[in-house]
């Protein structure tokens, strides 16, 4: 196993990952809805919002000449389409706004903060993105996330997967990319990290998907640092 302690920077996933998007929508959307007076079944479009994340990214990567699309506009645009599909009544423009910001609300999982403060201690703490980088800069500031930097995919045009994000992350800290750690609850994440030469550290986020989580359940690589939380990381990593 390779020299985790080489590392300069941790950049981190955060839907699923630092955050924990399924319940914090499902309870703000149940809230909100009670007081508007709209009636949803909001497991349902929560669940098929996230459904339909990763298509709509894959739409902009596969086609390069539309123009780079923020995450903000990808989800308004697929909120859109499950408000016909779930045939919700009287929203109006504004209520769109809402719940599409309701992205921006997110909590963290009960041990990211004091975890990432203890890595702060001794490394460069980032996120690595898919969200645009107001959205993440929001994010941060409901859920007290103390990053020193926000890293986005945004910032390159390209959504992960694609190595412009892994290597341009390490490029903007000046870093060669194995003094850099990726850490996600998504192994697909990692392997692409890795197979750019970025440390790799798995946080299992059993419930991410709901009670019946299948996904990602466990780690299925061979990653530097497996733990059951950010505490754990922080334990590997000499914090």
């Amino acid at each position: 196993m390779s020299d985790i302690f080489a590392v300069k920077a941790l950049v981190f996933d955060v839907f699923g990952t630092v955050v924990d998007w399924r319940s914090s929508l499902i309870a703000d959307f149940t809230k909100w809805s009670q007081i508007r007076g709209i009636k949803a079944d909001w497991t349902a479009l929560v669940d098929g919002w996230r459904a339909a994340y990763t298509a709509s990214m894959d739409e902009v990567r596969k086609h390069p000449e539309r123009g780079y699309i923020i995450l903000d506009r990808l989800h308004r645009q697929s909120l859109e389409k499950l408000v016909a599909q779930f045939s919700i009544q009287g929203l109006t423009d504004a209520d769109l706004d809402y719940l599409t910001r309701g992205w921006h609300r997110l909590h963290a999982w009960p041990d990211s903060v004091a975890g990432l403060a203890r890595l702060k201690t001794k490394y460069i703490i980032s996120p690595l993105s898919n969200g645009n980088v107001a959205l993440l800069t929001n994010i941060a500031k409901f859920a007290g996330l103390p990053w020193d930097l926000i890293l986005s995919a945004e910032l390159f045009e390209h959504y992960k997967p694609d190595p412009e994000t892994y290597l341009g992350a390490a490029r903007l800290l000046c870093l060669p990319p194995e003094q850099v750690m990726m850490v996600a609850a998504h192994n697909s994440d990692l392997k692409a990290a890795q197979e750019w030469g970025l440390k790799t550290a798995f946080v299992a986020r059993p419930t991410e998907y709901g009670p019946l989580q299948k996904r990602d359940s466990k780690a299925d690589g061979d990653w530097d640092i497996v733990a059951k939380d950010f505490g754990g990381i922080a334990d590997r990593m000499g914090c």
